[in-house]
């Protein structure tokens, strides 16, 4: 006769399937990883548009700071370098690296034209995963490459009188969200727009005047008071803002102050960060509830 202890012996215990909630947000981590990883890669292969998206800021820095501190320096202008008036160079150093954000963030949005056109967006579109994993996916590139661009100009600092140090890695995390933030606003775009030529038109308008009125090629605090009313609620005037309060020297020339101020009362880096963030949390959100729509 067995063993009856045999009969008791428990086997081998069945893989316990995941939870189609856990099941769900692995697929959608796995999305948005695919996605981001798809714009790296067309980072990498793309030498010349990384240089070419250099140019103009080196432009900006080199060409324009150095002609416009030639004309402080003169002695008809009433500052100099010498008498503590401060370089325009460094001065403009954070206006230059938003400039080469920009343009690769809101690259994100013409990717999406350009796929719909050829037929991907649909499969994407298709695939059992939720669309704000696809648009996460999709944000999180453009975040990375814009932020990757800033990388060269960062190693410049000490050229435009900006030291070495930690705090120029506190500067990447805000270019970082600055980032973020504009390649949402460009996928936002995107999923409102079908049109190539018509997005590249309308992102166009929208990015010009955001950095003109942000204080980032020059102070703005004299501009008329309609004009100053479109700087308080331009959200890259408190990237820049924060950029020029972390970086040293960055606050501007003698006697100028561009930060922005709430009635009299200048608000903290950490609050400008947190208005960006909630800013471009909300135009993702919208941009979800649209491209959920999208046929």
């Amino acid at each position: 006769m067995p063993h009856t202890d045999a009969l008791h012996k428990p086997g081998p215990r069945a893989a316990v399937p995941a939870s189609p909630r856990r099941a769900g947000v692995l697929r959608d981590v796995h999305t948005v990883h695919v996605l981001w990883r798809r714009e790296m890669i067309r980072f990498v292969r793309n030498r010349l548009r990384i240089a070419t998206g250099l140019v103009m800021p080196l432009l900006f820095l080199l060409i324009l700071g150095s002609g416009l501190n030639s004309v402080l320096d003169s002695p008809g202008s009433g500052q100099s370098s010498g008498s503590g008036a401060g370089d325009f160079r460094t001065y403009l150093f954070p206006g230059v690296l938003l400039m080469v954000v920009q343009g690769p963030a809101m690259t994100a949005g013409a990717l999406i034209v350009w796929d719909r056109q050829a037929g991907f967006l649909r499969q994407m579109l298709v695939a059992p995963v939720r669309r704000g994993a696809l648009l996460g996916g999709i944000c999180l590139g453009g975040a990375t490459t814009g932020a990757a661009y800033t990388l060269p100009m960062l190693v410049m600092a000490g050229v435009v009188g900006v030291p070495y140090g930690l705090h120029l890695l506190l500067a990447l995390g805000i270019l970082g969200l600055v980032a973020f933030s504009f390649t949402v606003l460009g996928v936002l775009g995107a999923v409102c727009i079908r049109r190539p030529e018509t997005f590249d038109i309308v992102m166009g308008l929208c990015a010009m005047p955001l950095l003109f009125l942000s204080g980032a090629l020059f102070p703005v605090h004299q501009l008329p008071g309609w004009l100053n009313a479109a700087v308080l609620v331009n959200p890259l005037t408190y990237g820049v803002d924060a950029l020029r309060r972390t970086l040293p020297g960055g606050t501007g020339l003698a006697g100028v102050d561009a930060g922005p101020q709430w009635w009299g009362w200048t608000p903290p880096v950490a609050l400008e960060l947190s208005f960006i963030a909630l800013l471009a949390l909300g135009a993702l959100a919208v941009a979800g509830r649209r491209f959920a729509r999208t046929d």
